[in-house]
């Protein structure tokens, strides 16, 4: 496969994907996608809706053509994947023969205090009880560790600064 230069940020729901993906993309000089941003945009929904409107399976079935076409169609491009992307319909094995796949990692109380505010928002915890969704999210981001991990690089994203970001990731494509 050629080497398109592609850069994948995955980790938890309001991890930080998008915004350090958009910092990290201008820092190196690559265009950035957001993959929930190209899904809603193709379909003219956005995400809650879709997920509630087609039901998990075919959302991730949805979620998978457009990692596709952004792998298809895009060079030197930081993609922020959504959160569960990596977990589902052998996509990570697609993301890691693509590009590099940098993991944002952050603990589950941080997580928390994120999304706390914006569950609406959010398909997988719009219906959890405030008092459950904390177990929620350590349960679910266990799940997901098992694909996070295989990252080929993971940052931890406890106050990250955008230089440190763009140094990390930089220092690790030239290595």
């Amino acid at each position: 496969m050629e080497d398109k230069n592609l850069v994948f940020i995955c980790g938890f729901m309001a991890s930080g994907k998008t915004t350090h993906g958009k910092q990290l993309a201008r820092n190196i000089g690559y265009h950035f996608i957001d993959l929930d941003d190209y899904t809603e945009t193709k379909f003219d929904q956005n995400i809650t809706d879709l997920f509630k409107e087609k039901g998990e399976a075919e959302f991730r079935n949805i979620e998978t053509e457009s990692l596709k076409e952004c792998i298809r169609d895009n060079q030197k491009t930081v993609i922020a994947l959504g959160g569960g992307t990596p977990c589902f319909n052998h996509n990570l094995d697609l993301i890691k023969a693509s590009g590099k796949l940098v993991y944002l990692k952050m603990d589950a109380e941080a997580l928390y205090k994120r999304v706390f505010g914006i569950k609406a928002q959010r398909p997988l915890l719009a219906n959890q009880e405030d008092k459950e969704m904390l177990q929620y999210i350590e349960t679910l981001l266990q799940a997901r560790e098992t694909f996070y991990s295989q990252a080929d690089l993971i940052i931890y994203n406890n106050n990250l600064q955008e230089e440190e970001m763009k140094e990390t990731v930089v220092n690790f494509m030239n290595s």
